[in-house]
């Protein structure tokens, strides 16, 4: 066999191997698996609806020993603060992931960002392919804050029209129930899922005030906060809910309109901060890649090399900070 070919085995074995290992995490649970589990969990309170990722064994009577191996990860490490933190950050993105599915991610994705490296950008450049590895262990972390980031965004853009459908179904006579339930069928993604889940934890016996605190935990809004507390002070003293459901949908689609503005107005002062703090790293890449070694006396060099890339990098860290705080207008 050519020298040559070897390297590209490698990868391809590589990528293949890490595509059916994140196949079969993901596949081994399937949709009706979690629909059993989260229902089977809401009897228990807001505890067990939090974490939504412990298995149930009702309904899993063929699971290859993958899955099981999941199994026993996923209840070793159940009870630890950042696997509790993991479920909470799991259940806002709406990933369908256990704890042990997302802890085996933090394994597989440095492994594959550093073959990458060391086998296609930077040419069997060990330091540069490490720090791609150190990367990839945060790829997992990036892309469900991203995801969470943008369901919520959906969301609240999407709240308006939710509370002017509330506000109708309220006026046709509809009772506070009955009216989440038409927007769990009518409303789009990602609001139907969130109230179709209201939904079902009242219908399984828990009150509509923890099935509204736990809808807070689920989608950190400030607006959804309001609408909430709106409805939690109705229950208790009464009034006219479709008059304050009203004009809470006014006050939000203000806010939107407002909030609107100002992004657009600090566009380019967030583009500065991105471009002043990723440029100085794509550069150093690039070099790297073109030139494989080209950064290598910076690691090596203790003396001279660590304390200007310890200082380089912090002063990225502040002037994208000090960026960030200036652009982020409260509203």
């Amino acid at each position: 066999m050519p020298a040559e070919l070897v390297p590209i085995i490698v990868i391809v074995a590589g990528v293949v191997a890490v595509g059916v290992i994140v196949f079969g995490v993901v596949s081994v649970r399937s949709e009706r698996d979690l629909v059993e589990e989260r229902l089977g969990r809401y009897e228990e309170g807001y505890q067990a609806f939090v974490d939504l990722e412990e298995t149930d064994e009702k309904g899993k009577k063929a699971k290859d020993d993958q899955g099981k191996a999941m199994d026993v990860i996923d209840k070793a490490i159940a009870k630890r603060p950042f696997a509790q933190k993991w479920r909470q950050q799991l259940a806002r993105a709406d990933i369908k992931l256990t704890v042990a599915e997302y802890a085996a991610l933090h394994v597989i994705a440095p492994i594959g960002f550093f073959a990458a490296g060391y086998f296609v950008l930077f040419r069997e450049d060990l330091i540069m392919s490490l720090v791609s590895g150190f990367i990839g262990f945060f790829a997992p972390r990036i892309y469900v804050s991203r995801a969470t980031s943008k369901r919520l965004l959906r969301f609240e853009q999407q709240l308006p029209d939710t509370l002017g459908l509330w506000v109708n179904a309220l006026r046709s006579g509809f009772s506070v129930m009955q009216a989440m339930e038409a927007i769990s069928r009518d409303a789009p993604e990602p609001t139907r899922t969130e109230f179709k889940r209201v939904v079902q934890e009242v219908q399984l016996g828990i009150d509509v005030e923890d099935a509204l605190e736990h809808l807070l935990v689920r989608v950190e809004s400030e607006d959804l906060d309001l609408v909430v507390t709106a409805v939690n002070i109705q229950r208790e003293v009464g009034g006219n809910l479709a008059e304050i459901l009203e004009t809470i949908s006014h006050t939000i689609r203000e806010r939107i309109k407002l909030k609107g503005e100002v992004r657009v107005l600090t566009s380019q002062g967030r583009i500065t901060g991105y471009l002043i703090s990723l440029l100085p790293i794509a550069v150093a890449l690039l070099l790297s890649v073109i030139q494989p070694g080209f950064m290598t006396p910076m690691f090596e060099n203790r003396g001279c090399g660590w304390p200007m890339l310890g200082i380089g990098l912090a002063l990225i860290g502040m002037g994208m900070a000090a960026i960030q705080k200036i652009v982020n207008i409260e509203i």
